[in-house]
């Protein structure tokens, strides 16, 4: 008979609750909103706060006794799984409560959207939604951003709790360098970053002409790089250069890893410029840009600058995974459809608020797969993997070619999951369910085909949602974190 690791679930709990109260209390931010536009919502988010602060007290109450609050690597993945799943039951509170999306598994896919920070939708008529529940929807995709165990983290030191398994269980990307060596003080210095660059954002927008409501919640949507808008139209309503070109530069801040940030802040440039993977990042980027921009041109004789600007924002809202939107460029023929949906795949730089697979594994994959073939030629010869002038260990190595093997299984099979469960009204054609499994589990938002972004996941299926809202958490915790979960590993006495 195997034998079974006892888990300390009191400490799990502990934190869980800590996270609903935090949770609730955030939910109350947005009642100056609700009050200035005298909107009905202001008892929904009252009930909502009350409920989710009162069950997050009530777990703190009945574990706060715990004799040993460690964290070890399973009760770390446990809580930050288990976290995304609860937060994502009590966000659908303000949602239900105030009518806006009555239905629990519509109101739980626009919530887990928010918290994993992909900006997929449901919602038909964002214009009429109560301000006061816009901004809890534009705040689930900022806390979950920078992550708001990033945010527990910070504080955990005062409950007698290390932070350091949550930070690597959390964090994006395959790197997790710390600012400093105590992660508590890490965790601080990123959210001042983020907080800082928040604030910048939401004071150039509501100058460049935004109301100070849509400036800050297109604020929280484009450093979180969720996506989520105040407006159906999302920033194409604006119908505003100086705005469109702002974002490109903040969406780009955004997909930058916040180490990087760090640099810019105590002036070392050079490492930021010599850092590989930012000029496979910003390589990329321009690339693309000039690629998709010469191809539309060329075959549609289309103005240079607004087919630059749109060729670019869109590219950039894509690969960072922000799904921020000004054109509809599924409209656009094959070849540059083809394009985009490729960068579904991309991500931002490790370490930033982007999703995907990152930047940097796809370096190291290339980087590994051309010494194979120097391996080949040389069997002898110790030929390892480079990554800014440092050896990546075998570990990494493995580690990023079992991302990739399992992101790849988990796309395909959920493509045709997704196709099998079909729509409310009926079938759904394999391009759509390959485009919205590939989206949700890269934490992109619009895809291409029916969820484009002129369309939205309406008109997906019940059970089709959960599954979106699964992969969607799948994807914001970089696969292993809630795979591992499921695995007897995870729960077998090594």
């Amino acid at each position: 008979m195997a034998k079974y690791k006892i888990i300390n679930f009191k400490a799990v709990f502990f934190i869980i609750g800590i996270l609903l109260m935090i949770c609730g209390t955030a939910m109350l931010l947005g009642l100056p909103f609700s009050f200035y536009f005298k909107s009905n919502d202001v008892w929904a988010l009252l009930a909502s706060a009350g409920t989710t602060c009162f069950s997050g007290f009530m777990l703190w109450l009945t574990t706060k006794d715990a004799k040993n609050r460690n964290i070890g690597k399973r009760e770390a993945y446990l809580i930050v799984g288990l976290s995304y799943f609860t937060m994502g039951l009590f966000g659908s509170l303000p949602y239900m409560f105030s009518g806006a999306i009555p239905n629990l598994t519509n109101a739980y896919f626009e919530t887990v959207s928010g918290l994993t920070t992909t900006g997929a939708s449901i919602l038909n008529d964002i214009e009429s939604v109560p301000p006061g529940i816009l901004f809890w929807r534009s705040l689930t995709q900022w806390m979950g951003g920078m992550g708001i165990i990033l945010l527990t983290i910070a504080i955990l030191p005062y409950f007698g709790i290390g932070g350091m398994e949550l930070f690597v269980a959390e964090v994006p990307g395959p790197t997790k360098e710390k600012l400093h060596p105590r992660i508590n003080e890490t965790a601080k210095r990123l959210w001042y970053i983020y907080f800082g660059l928040t604030g910048a954002l939401t004071a150039i927008l509501w100058l460049e002409g935004m109301s100070f409501f849509d400036a800050i919640n297109h604020a929280f949507a484009t450093l979180s790089t969720g996506g989520f808008s105040t407006k159906q139209a999302s920033i194409a309503a604006f119908d505003s250069k100086l705005i469109e070109y702002t974002l490109i530069v903040f969406m780009f801040l955004a997909g930058m890893n916040f180490t990087l940030h760090y640099f810019a802040i105590k002036r070392n440039f050079i490492d930021i410029f010599n850092n590989e993977e930012f000029r496979l990042y910003t390589g990329f980027i321009a690339i693309m840009t000039v690629i998709i921009t010469v191809v539309i041109i060329i075959n549609h004789f289309e103005p240079v600058e607004p087919t630059f600007r749109g060729v670019l924002f869109t590219t950039i809202s894509l690969v960072t995974t922000t799904g921020f939107a000004t054109v509809d460029y599924t409209q656009w023929f094959g070849f540059i459809s083809l394009l985009f949906f490729w960068m579904l795949f991309c991500g931002g730089m490790a370490g930033s608020t982007a999703g995907g697979i990152k930047a940097v594994r796809h370096l190291i994959l290339v980087k590994n797969g051309v010494l194979e073939f120097r391996r080949m030629l040389h069997p002898r010869a110790i030929l390892p993997v480079r990554f800014n002038k440092h050896i990546v260990s075998e570990t990494m190595v493995y580690n990023v070619l079992a991302f990739f093997i399992i992101y790849v299984m988990i796309f395909i099979f959920g493509s045709l999951i997704l196709a099998a469960a079909g729509t409310s009204q009926g079938s759904m054609d394999l391009l759509t369910a390959m485009s919205a499994t590939a989206t949700s589990l890269g934490n992109v938002g619009p895809g291409i085909s029916t969820v484009g972004p002129a369309n939205n996941f309406y008109h997906i299926s019940a059970f089709g949602k959960w599954f979106l809202s699964w992969l969607m958490i799948v994807g914001r915790l970089e696969i292993f974190t809630v795979i591992m979960i499921f695995t007897p590993y995870f729960w077998k006495k090594t």
